[in-house]
């Protein structure tokens, strides 16, 4: 008989909040900054701590100066599908990459995206495990004209298995119509598009709810990333749980006061109708990975294996992928989850939240 917690970790997933900048091993991460000459500020055990939200932005754009080559890139994309399959049973994910984090070192867009298929490539062979990738601006760091220069990178190069745009970074450094321009032309050229809104890690006044509106009705963007700060406006929450656009969730922030708080928004927002799906974000940075997300959140919610099978296949169906790939997955993830149905333990439905810490063999 299966425990709840090795259950929820068997449970089939799709990880479609992760960024590869944020998922690098701290061992591989100074590795390659001694190769490359990059000057990190603390040893691979106390790499990943910093004092708040952008300490972690600055630490995750400099180690994001230490991978330059082809095959380092397709070092840390391997690895990050290895951490997936093995901590959280991930059969698909759709993953963020910032080209505008590795060019100032002289690295080109071919580098890095042909890198990162390399790796994954390399990856589902191994794992079975697919995925797609999503081109992404920092607005703290990028400015709207550096938004379209990606986007003719993209045209110049382009690659199936990139498949749509995201925004992300500090929220209060460029809000939502800042990126009209560029997302209404990522749209005309077929791209899928999301960004970063609403994060509890900004002020009421830095990510409003209304962002939830630009999003949706200047972007075009058909999936959105984190929501939290939505909470605070009744009608916009209602707005979007009639629409159904999924929410990617990221139930362990970056700063460990907010962590338990965001639980708790999560699970409101669960509670109102929206569709939600779980991530981890930036999972080696953070020091977890999806088993522990969804251990951590199923216990602060008390959900139930009803809410493991809908969550998983909710997040099946948010994602990018072609709708004759879902529906042979949606098959297999139901036959799945079927079998570990059987194999649970149904006295055992309970999580004590106080073993959910972080994982820290993985800083």
């Amino acid at each position: 008989m299966l425990n709840y917690s090795d259950y929820l970790d068997l449970v089939p997933k799709v990880e479609l909040h992760l960024h590869i900048a944020g998922a690098v091993r701290a061992t591989t991460l100074v590795e390659l900054a001694a190769a490359n000459g990059v000057r990190l500020p603390r040893p691979a055990d106390t790499l990943y701590q910093w004092p708040d939200f952008y300490g972690f932005l600055e630490m995750l754009r400099l180690g994001a100066l230490a991978v330059r080559r082809r095959e380092e890139f397709a070092r840390i994309a391997f690895e990050c599908i290895e951490d997936l399959h093995r901590h959280g049973n991930v059969r698909h994910a759709e993953i963020f990459f910032n080209p505008h984090y590795y060019t100032p070192s002289g690295t080109t867009y071919p580098v890095i995206v042909d890198g990162l298929i390399d790796g994954l490539t390399r990856a589902e062979k191994a794992f079975g495990t697919t995925a797609l990738l999503i081109a992404c601006i920092d607005r703290s760091v990028c400015l709207p004209s550096e938004a379209l220069e990606m986007l003719d990178w993209m045209e110049q190069h382009p690659r199936p298995q990139v498949i749509g745009i995201g925004l992300d970074g500090a929220e209060r450094a460029g809000p939502p119509l800042v990126w009209v321009e560029a997302w209404r032309r990522a749209g005309r050229a077929g791209l899928r598009r999301t960004a970063h809104v609403c994060e509890d890690n900004q002020t009421m006044f830095e990510g409003p709810p209304v962002h939830f509106t630009h999003c949706r009705d200047a972007l075009g963007c058909d999936r959105l990333d984190h929501g939290y700060n939505m909470l605070a406006n009744p009608a916009i929450v209602a707005r979007a749980a009639a629409e159904q656009v999924p929410f990617t969730m990221a139930c362990w922030s970056s700063i460990r006061g907010n962590r338990e708080p965001r639980q708790q928004r999560i699970r409101r927002m669960r509670e109102a109708g929206l569709n939600i799906v779980l991530g981890t974000d930036d999972p080696t940075f953070f020091g977890t990975n999806m088993g522990h997300c969804w251990r951590t959140m199923f216990a602060a919610a008390a959900w139930l294996p009803g809410d493991a099978r809908q969550l998983s296949l909710a997040g099946l169906e948010a994602s990018w992928l072609p709708e004759d790939r879902k529906a042979i997955m949606r098959a297999e993830f139901v036959t799945r989850m079927d079998m570990l149905d059987r194999a649970l333990d149904t006295a055992d439905h309970v999580l004590d939240l106080a073993v959910e810490r972080p994982i820290s063999a993985m800083k």
